[in-house]
């Protein structure tokens, strides 16, 4: 990363975790992604039983392995030998001790939004898992609400509807074509203003760019 780049992210990022904690997230601000597995490991329990959502932010930094190593209770959806079976493993994951997850966009005042197309992602993070962990790089900070909204509809939602089919218009154009098909992945829209109970959610921001 450019010098003068992972200086403003040391700047902004405490800043951000602050506006975070007044939203009554527990939240911290890691600079270098090398350390976040250990504060992972801090955060969890031993023993604990941990699941997740989609998450390219967590898969790249190896966090799943880390846990597996560690013998943590893991419901892993990918395991599963049948698409019954996957489900059956997902609605099981609401009831973990840990969900893990990253956030589509984090505005600079603390609010978190997410776009989902099955749910149970903004579900998790909604009610469910005892806790919710995200680990979020600071390309995921915006200015405002409007801003994560035009983000995630134009650049994120394009690149991970590419990851899963080639059937939405916005995996073939790169752009937003607002559809209504079934095979859309912006089905659920949740912006989350304050965190309740305070510090169900913990956020961990990290001052590189990680995930989509």
């Amino acid at each position: 990363m450019l010098e003068p780049l992972k200086k403003r992210n040391d700047l902004a990022g405490p800043k951000v975790v602050e506006a975070l904690k007044k939203r009554h997230f527990e939240a911290y601000y890691i600079s270098d992604s090398k350390d976040v597995a250990a504060k992972v490991l801090e955060l969890i329990p031993a023993g604990a039983c941990v699941s997740w959502g989609g998450t390219t932010t967590v898969d790249q930094l190896g966090i799943k392995s880390v846990l597996a190593d560690k013998g943590y209770k893991l419901i892993d959806r990918d395991t599963a030998k049948t698409p019954e079976e996957r489900e059956e493993l997902m609605h099981k994951a609401l009831n973990s001790d840990f969900f893990l997850m990253s956030s589509n966009a984090i505005t600079e005042d603390g609010e978190l939004f997410n776009i989902d197309g099955k749910g149970n992602r903004v579900a998790a993070l909604c009610y469910g898992p005892k806790n919710i962990l995200i680990i979020a790089g600071m390309n995921k900070i915006v200015p405002d609400m409007d801003a994560a909204y035009d983000k995630v509809r134009n650049y994120t939602s394009p690149v991970n509807a590419m990851r899963f089919c080639d059937a939405t218009p916005c995996a073939k154009t790169g752009l937003c074509g607002d559809c209504l098909s079934p095979q859309s992945i912006c089905a659920q829209f949740v912006e989350t203003r304050i965190c309740k109970p305070d510090g169900r959610i913990k956020v961990i921001l990290v001052g590189e760019d990680l995930g989509i």
